[in-house]
């Protein structure tokens, strides 16, 4: 089987990754040192931009729902849906931010509660306004501004390849900023960042929930945590996906994500109904209008007094979502075709923040009524290791050992899902942004993305992980001026494009 390949891109990255893991095992300190340097520099030198540019994403999202050009369909006005709606919503949520619900949804309310790490707009904690607030802040940062992140990178992306027939790759949509020059050394750049940034998230994100799902496994079943289980934890994630890559995109990714969906409402539902069913419709209420009310204060980068809270949370969380949409936004893109610009935005924005809005409501709602009264581990030493913090509050409802097992396979499916996108995503650009790519070259960047996490969990530990995690998220702050290019360039394609419909030069 032949190789389809973008040379110039495929061995830079293929270099610079293997540059970074072989220079973070022999020298993790140095690292973790310089990594989390400039992260921590982003952070602190950048919030401003971060978070105006994060404001600005989601206004022009759903200003765009609004216009005109709301009504051109991607693909062209005759081009029909390549999915079922159901599937279509579950791959993009699932490679969106699924994984992350199941991680955070206990112990980001929780941490916000107790003041773990400061408190959202210096709200006093362990108060009932303390616990509005709560919820508030983390329905914030999973809500609009994420997924407007990753609207404007998907819909871009959508629009230039389905709409102008150019390549399924990031330097598409900045044709209109760069012309014919997107073709060269401009375009190459974009693109082998475009895939370290998604790759090297993907193998945090694999690394970090491999402890999360051996430390559910060692809770239920006293297996131990340590780093033989990780990795065979990273293994067989690895091994799932590779299956999951070759059988291709209607037989891996959407029959995974589907079934994510079906289980991740099943464990809802049970949730809501198993744990204290009043509290969680109560939460559902603050959840919803401390979001609202504090949307504007939260958003706002300046005069912040709540410094410590506001950088480690929000402004990390801004970088890392943004670090994310090359690889999200492509992914959605890909599976985005025949769906007008008007649905595509209330699929990615609206109804996401909707379901997470009852998601965050439901665990964290059981989280902070346990720690209210004083139950279990949650109640009694609060957030311990945020790893078990899910397992915790489980322990406290009906068939936990049930409801803590099917949360670990969830988990462990959500990772599968999202190395088998990211595979299709770094695949696509790495071979000149061609869709239907030689399946092996898929498996080849799936069985990297796990390696490089068991490299790392093996040699360096939770530190060389760390700066893995530093790094990606330091490409959040380049990423955020590509974004802001890109809604440019969106903006007068698809003012070109309706101006060309109107015409009848194009149907």
């Amino acid at each position: 089987m032949g190789l389809d390949l973008h040379k110039t891109v495929f061995f830079v990255t293929a270099f610079l990754v293997v540059f970074f893991v072989v220079g973070t095992l022999i020298f993790p300190e140095l690292s973790s040192s310089l990594m989390s340097g400039a992260k921590s520099g982003a952070i602190a030198n950048f919030d401003w931009l971060f978070l105006i540019s994060a404001n600005i994403f989601v206004i022009f999202v759903i200003a765009l729902a609004l216009m005109p050009v709301g009504k051109i369909r991607l693909g062209g006005q005759d081009a029909k849906p390549e999915f079922s709606t159901p599937s279509w919503f579950a791959m993009l949520f699932a490679a969106g931010m699924g994984i992350g619900l199941m991680f955070w949804g206990v112990a980001e309310p929780v941490a916000y509660y107790t003041d773990w790490y400061g408190t959202p707009l210096n709200a006093e904690a362990n108060t009932p306004q303390g616990a509005d607030m709560a919820l508030g802040a983390t329905m914030y940062h999973w809500g609009l501004h994420p997924w407007a992140i990753y609207a404007v990178v998907a819909l871009s992306l959508a629009f230039f390849a389905f709409n102008k027939g150019m390549p399924l790759t990031l330097r598409s949509a900045f044709y209109p900023l760069f012309g014919e020059r997107v073709w060269g050394w401009i375009g190459d750049v974009i693109d082998v960042v475009a895939v370290l940034a998604t790759i090297f998230g993907l193998a945090t994100s694999l690394g970090l929930g491999a402890k999360q799902a051996s430390a559910g496994l060692d809770f239920l079943f006293g297996i131990g945590s340590g780093i033989n289980v990780q990795i065979g934890v990273i293994v067989g994630v690895t091994a799932v996906a590779v299956i999951s890559v070759i059988r291709g995109m209607d037989g891996g990714v959407k029959l995974l994500s589907n079934f994510n969906m079906v289980v991740a409402a099943v464990l809802l539902l049970f949730v809501i109904f198993a744990g204290p069913t009043m509290a969680i419709i109560e939460a559902l209420w603050s959840t919803t209008s401390t979001y609202v009310a504090n949307i504007v204060p939260l958003s706002n980068p300046f005069g912040r007094e709540d410094s410590t809270w506001f950088h480690g949370w929000t402004v990390f969380y801004w970088a890392w979502w943004i670090s994310w949409s090359p690889f999200v936004g492509m992914f959605i893109a890909r599976v985005s075709k025949g769906r007008t610009v008007r649905e595509f935005i209330t699929a990615v924005l609206i109804i996401p923040t909707v379901i997470t809005i009852v998601w965050m409501s439901g665990f964290g709602g059981m989280a902070l009524e346990q720690v209210k009264n004083g139950v279990g581990v949650l109640g009694s030493e609060g957030l311990t290791d945020v790893s078990l913090a899910m397992f915790q509050a489980f322990e406290n409802i009906a068939l936990s050992s049930i409801v803590s097992f099917v949360a670990i396979v969830l988990v462990l499916v959500f990772f599968i899902t999202s190395s088998d996108s990211g595979s299709l995503v770094i695949d696509s650009i790495t071979a000149g942004g061609k869709i239907e790519a030689p399946v092996a070259q898929r498996v080849f960047w799936a069985v990297m993305e796990g390696a490089i996490a068991a490299a790392l969990i093996f040699g360096g530990g939770e530190q060389a992980l760390n700066s893995l995690q530093a790094g990606a998220i330091s490409t959040g702050l380049p990423f955020t001026l590509v974004l802001l290019v890109m809604c440019f360039g969106l903006f007068k394609g698809l003012s070109n494009e309706k101006q060309l419909i109107d015409a009848g030069l194009k149907t």
